[in-house]
């Protein structure tokens, strides 16, 4: 992306501009913290922080990821040895797990939510960290969350779930994303979204009438559950009125041209990769500051390990490999090519400046797993690397593996780091030390 200038003058201190090579780019995000002139007189100006949560359902080999020594001195694994240039940048993580999720594959659903019994009967998940988040912050961006997905079963499998436990489907499609953050429809098309968004809030008006008439024949322990459901209405409402107001903003605009359609899920590296970016892009334009991505290794089929070699058989059935050489040499490529990608992402965020720092120092970028070792189809020991975000990093955090701390501390670090004060979520005992700035 072109170098650009950010004006700061008075007349443009609520609606700051980007300027270069002929292209103006408006971003909502600079109307919502301090610009540099402003910064000087307040004496700090606030940085957003931002979350991006990956998770490949799959997992990667636990042995050559997992450092053998603890502390901030610890060797690099085979799987990290590549990151040493951003070694004080990002903490890889041992000893994690969440409690009474286990049964496999059943537990892919559960990473950023945490619920319990997966394969029990009449299991519902419950609301995943992401929306939790987005919840507490409310609508500071575009897009409160985005979910993303690299060759996902979209009706099966998200990482995103809401408060009462539904999927939230996730978008593989790089090119409608893009549209979504960056292409402005025409004045009509503005019109007529507005227009649809007012229908509902009228029929939500509606219905919070009848409601409460109808409350007043209830009793007690009746007028509870309703009053939980209008509250849910309320924040439908509030949702609404956001979305009228973004609605109403100009998009950012974007000197990146539109990404390609990527259908064949064979092309498993260049999607991660694509989407990747698609996450970085969001990030950057403050689009939104929430974003996950689920990698849906389960559902690929055989696909490209180079360019002219095809894997053996499809990702699940490599990952049950059995200690079959052929299969572990290959997970072993695909494992190392999924890091060379995440730490490609992280030199991006290192590299780009948002105001005085680097755009890594302000985004928490979580990498982890569902499963610790998918051929043994074993939940505990999860693999965990956690990088940016101004927390306190360049070690390996060594927890028990017979006796797991759960993820969720982890998560619940993150939501304070964000500005959340919440002091627990999931299965969370407590937020995870090791971490302290």
């Amino acid at each position: 992306m072109p170098r650009t200038c950010i004006a700061t003058t008075d007349a443009t201190a609520r609606r700051t501009f980007l300027r270069g090579l002929g292209v103006t780019l408006a971003l909502p995000w600079l109307e919502t913290i301090a610009t540099a002139s402003e910064g000087e007189r307040s004496g700090a100006a606030q940085i957003p922080r931002r979350m991006l949560l990956i998770s490949n359902n799959l997992g990667v080999l636990p042995k050559p990821f997992f450092p053998n020594s603890a502390g901030a001195d610890y060797e690099f694994s085979p799987y990290l040895s590549q990151f040493a240039d951003l070694r004080d940048d990002f903490t890889v993580i041992s000893g994690l797990s969440h409690p009474d999720v286990a049964g496999g594959h059943s537990t892919e659903n559960c990473f950023l939510t945490a619920a319990r019994g997966p394969t029990r009967s009449g299991f519902r998940n419950s609301i995943s960290l992401d929306q939790f988040a987005a919840e507490a912050l409310g609508p500071v961006t575009r897009f409160p969350t985005l979910n993303l997905g690299v060759n996902i079963d979209k009706a099966n499998r998200s990482l995103s779930w809401t408060r009462d436990g539904s999927l939230l489907p996730a978008e593989d499609s790089a090119p409608a994303l893009f549209r979504r953050m960056f292409v402005q429809g025409k004045p009509a098309d503005v019109a007529r979204q507005l227009q649809r968004l007012e229908e509902r809030g009228s029929i939500l008006d509606t219905l919070l009438d009848d409601a409460r008439q109808f409350k007043r024949r209830l009793g007690n322990n009746d007028r509870s559950r309703l009053d939980q459901y209008l509250t849910s209405v309320r924040e439908v409402e509030q949702r609404l009125h956001s979305a009228r107001e973004w609605e109403l903003r100009p998009k950012p605009v974007t000197v990146q041209p539109l990404p390609p359609e990527i259908h064949d899920r064979k092309l498993f590296f260049k999607k991660f990769e694509l989407m990747l970016s698609m996450a970085r892009l969001a990030l950057e334009s403050d689009s939104a500051r929430i974003v996950t991505l689920m990698v849906d290794a389960f559902a690929t089929p055989v696909f490209q390990l180079h360019e002219k070699q095809q894997t053996t058989d499809g990702y699940h059935n490599l990952s049950h490999h059995g200690q079959a050489e052929e299969k572990v040499a290959q997970l072993k490529d695909v494992d190392h090519q999924q890091m060379t990608l995440l730490h490609e992402l992280l030199q991006e965020l290192a590299n780009k400046q948002h105001g005085d720092r680097r755009l890594l120092d302000s985004t928490m970028v979580l990498y982890g797993s569902n499963m610790g070792d998918s051929n043994t189809h074993d939940n505990t020991n999860l693999p965990i690397l956690l990088a940016g975000g101004g927390f306190r990093h360049g070690r390996h955090l060594a927890f028990k593996r017979d006796n797991n701390k759960p993820l969720c501390n982890l998560f619940v670090s993150m939501l304070q780091r964000v500005g959340i004060e919440a002091d627990s979520f999931g299965s969370s005992s407590g937020t995870l030390t090791g971490l302290d700035v």
